[in-house]
């Protein structure tokens, strides 16, 4: 293999340098040079701390060796860095360190420009409190049976199949070390999100993987027999997810292995499909008894729907339907069309979907104004990694927050880009086993268990010098933008944020209530006769 084609020529050439040598001393100078790098080989085939130079010895010290020359190096690539790049490479680096347990502090002050356009802070106290713990949690399903008290920094879903062994292992590991939960994503429960037996929140998604008929509907008797696991403390609907909403999902063939089938309750070596739409329901109403019925079948488990926000006449449509009938969901994860995902395609990835703040502000304004907040808790995703991240998005509406990609660079993944394709080379997203079998599991566990760990002493930090007493007494008020260079605003004046009980009494001056809370129905999703009209007066 091409990965090893380094190693193999040390080795070649250090014994083609030692023959010579017997005829001429001068090469023994070759054999000490290729040895040495022979060595430097199998030592990177033998150690586990790095799943890069397992999987490339010899070639993985290129990378390495630039990112050893530090700050230089760093500042490049942030200086390089911009808008439309995939991630911030900054944000990159602090998972880094605070996964390896590297000192994360940085010398000679800030780095961003804090006269830019969208610069954002928290303002500090001089009074600072005094917090003992970083262990914040939030109580969900406080009417369930069986209630769960939930971290406010989860794994976010990403599937089997999706994910490695060893990665999913790994990351159900630190999980149970932190004690924090682990979405499974679509991909069902496989047996190693059971192994080391860490919290699990069960996504199901239109496929129905996991609790799926012969046919691909879905099966309540299945549901039930993974559902009543103790493992197993949330069951989540996904409506859509934010990298691809409305598109639905493949997991290749080449990815199916005989281990995915089985989990997933299809056929090896076939694309598998996930639908774009649910066939279990088709309305608002539809929804809500479902997911009654998930928690009915799991024994009393909190069970509740993710969704990224698109048409808001559908989210409208789902909360009159809240109101109407009084079933509520337990719990809503609101996802961004930042998400990340191993496959997509560039238009959805770019232009489709609404961003997580937005989303997150318009499902906690809505439940506000119905005077349903306090029933109903609210997790958010997006490009969610830093503690700051995390104030930002608790004081915009949400209760927790989940994260995929900050705990992917936990695991070591370096962003290749090459997901969809069964070779990355830290085996963290691919199901070739020569290449996940080089992660070891122990060592990652370890690293994901520190980044969600020290990430939340940093918000316990940040909450401190806010002289906040706790997570939940984050509001809008506590983040300050910078609109122009001469203009700064806290979110809570940017932006509109309803009243308890405001959509009760009328309909609020905000553009989208106003233009499509009223025609929104609770038994269907379809577009408002207002909508229809104004595209009909468009087309004539």
């Amino acid at each position: 293999m091409l990965r090893y084609l380094a190693y193999a020529l040390s080795l070649l050439l250090t014994l083609a340098c030692l023959a010579l040598a017997r005829r001429n001393p001068v090469w023994g100078w070759g054999v000490a040079g290729f040895g040495a790098l022979a060595l430097l080989g199998t030592r990177d085939l033998l150690q586990t701390r790095s799943t890069l130079r397992r999987n490339y010895p010899l070639l993985a010290h290129f990378r390495y060796g630039l990112e050893s020359i530090g700050p230089e190096i760093r500042q490049y690539f942030i200086e390089r860095d911009t808008e439309e790049s995939p991630f911030s490479r900054q944000q990159r680096a602090l998972v880094y360190q605070r996964a390896k347990q590297v000192m994360d502090v940085v010398p000679f002050g800030t780095e961003h420009d804090v006269y830019r356009g969208d610069y954002e802070w928290i303002n500090h106290s001089l009074r600072p409190s005094e917090i003992s713990s970083h262990d914040f949690r939030v109580r969900v399903g406080t009417l369930a049976a069986q209630p769960y008290d939930a971290s406010v920094f989860n794994i976010s879903a990403m599937s089997f199949g999706a994910l490695s062994a060893a990665a999913i292992r790994a990351l159900n590991a630190g999980a149970r070390l932190g004690g924090f939960y682990h979405d499974t994503g679509e991909g069902s429960i496989s047996p190693y999100h059971r192994e080391h037996g860490g919290d699990l929140v069960w996504e199901i998604g239109s496929g129905y993987f996991g609790c799926r008929d012969d046919e691909g509907r879905f099966s309540e008797e299945r549901f039930a027999g993974n559902a009543r696991s103790p493992q197993v403390k949330m069951v989540e609907v996904k409506l859509s997810q934010g990298a691809k909403p409305g598109h639905g999902g493949v997991l290749p063939a080449a990815k199916v292995s005989a281990e995915i089938a089985a989990t997933r309750g299809v056929l090896q070596g076939r694309d598998c499909i996930s639908p774009a739409r649910h066939s279990a329901f088709s309305t608002p109403v539809g929804l809500l008894e479902f997911v009654a019925r998930l928690r009915e079948l799991s024994g009393g488990k909190p069970a509740g729907f993710k969704l990224a926000i698109g048409h808001p006449w559908e989210w409208f449509a789902i909360a009159k339907a809240m109101q109407e009938t009084g079933l509520l969901p337990d719990f809503i994860v609101v996802d961004g069309a930042e998400g990340g995902t191993g496959a997509a395609p560039a238009e959805f990835v770019d232009h489709v979907g609404v961003p997580m703040h937005e989303g997150l502000m318009l499902v906690h304004n809505t439940l506000v104004g119905l005077g349903l907040r306090d029933k109903v808790r609210i997790g958010a995703a997006g490009k969610v990694t830093s503690a700051f991240d995390i104030a930002r998005t608790l004081a915009i509406g949400a209760d927790w927050c989940n994260a995929a990609r900050g705990f992917m660079f936990a695991l070591g993944c370096i962003q290749s880009q090459s997901c969809h394709t069964d070779r990355c080379p830290t085996g963290v997203a691919t199901q070739d086993p020569k290449r996940w079998r080089s992660l070891d599991v122990p060592d990652k566990a370890t690293r994901v268990f520190r980044f969600q760990q020290n990430t939340l002493h940093a918000l316990r930090d940040l909450l401190c010098a806010a002289g906040l007493d706790g997570p939940e007494q984050l509001g809008p008020e506590h983040i300050l933008r910078r609109v122009s260079p001469t203009e700064v605003k806290s979110l809570a004046a940017l932006y509109r944020f309803l009243r308890p009980g405001e959509l009760l009494e009328r309909v609020p001056e905000h553009a989208v209530f106003r233009s499509f809370w009223a025609a929104s129905r609770s038994d269907s999703f379809d577009a408002p006769e207002s909508v229809r009209s104004l595209r009909l007066a468009k087309s004539i």
